[in-house]
């Protein structure tokens, strides 16, 4: 199976540091070019390498790793998905200018963190991150973490739990396989309407739980 990774923030670049410790390939994607991607790769070495956001998404798994309000842009214009897997790595919220109102507004619990949550009308993100990727088989991972601890997926002598969740039992099979290989200990929540819903930051239940397997 290949890996393309579109988005080379902190969760596309630390998923990217995770799958080189282990020796594992994929491509790594941005909105702005493989060129800008050279200080990354240098360190990364040879399993990753850099491609347009098109090579990243012909991979038979895809990870998603852009910032919510991105998501029209950076998967609008891509090919059909056929089937393929993609893992959903987003959530719902918004970054905010630290100088901003919204970065000082009482009324937003997560203000102190530099975000906001979206208003969904009450539907999961991976539900209407569906609507973005027709035809793609998709897996919720890689989004209840705090994004700085995902290249370290074995700690204090144990393993770092990673939560998925998916409605297609062979997708989900194999991003397993991908979660195993990368050193973390796989928990499946289930269908996406009940894990997406458990892991989807800020407010799901078992969101920013960082889990030991020992």
């Amino acid at each position: 199976m290949t890996i393309g990774i579109i988005g080379s923030g902190g969760l596309g670049s630390n998923v990217a540091r995770a799958l080189a410790k282990k020796g594992l390939s994929a491509t790594i994607s941005n909105n702005r070019g493989p060129a800008s991607l050279a200080p990354l790769i240098a360190e990364l070495g040879s399993t990753i390498k850099a491609g347009t956001v098109a090579e990243a998404a012909s991979a038979d798994i895809v990870l998603v790793a852009v910032r919510w309000i991105d998501l029209p842009k950076a998967l609008g214009s891509l090919p059909a998905w056929n089937g393929r897997i993609v893992i959903d790595g987003t959530n719902p919220v918004e970054f905010l200018d630290p100088n901003s109102p919204d970065a000082k507004d009482p009324t937003n619990p997560l203000a102190a963190y530099g975000i906001k949550a979206i208003d969904l009308g009450g539907r999961h993100s991976t539900e209407v991150f569906r609507e973005f990727v027709p035809g793609a088989r998709v897996v919720k991972a890689l989004n209840h973490l705090d994004v700085q601890v995902l290249a370290q997926p074995e700690v204090s002598g144990g393993q770092r739990v990673q939560f998925y969740s998916g409605d297609d039992a062979a997708a989900k099979a194999e991003v397993r396989k991908i979660l195993e290989a990368i050193g973390y200990f796989p928990v499946d929540l289930g269908s996406l309407d009940v894990g997406g819903r458990l892991a989807q930051l800020p407010f799901g239940a078992l969101s920013a739980t960082n889990f030991i397997k020992i």
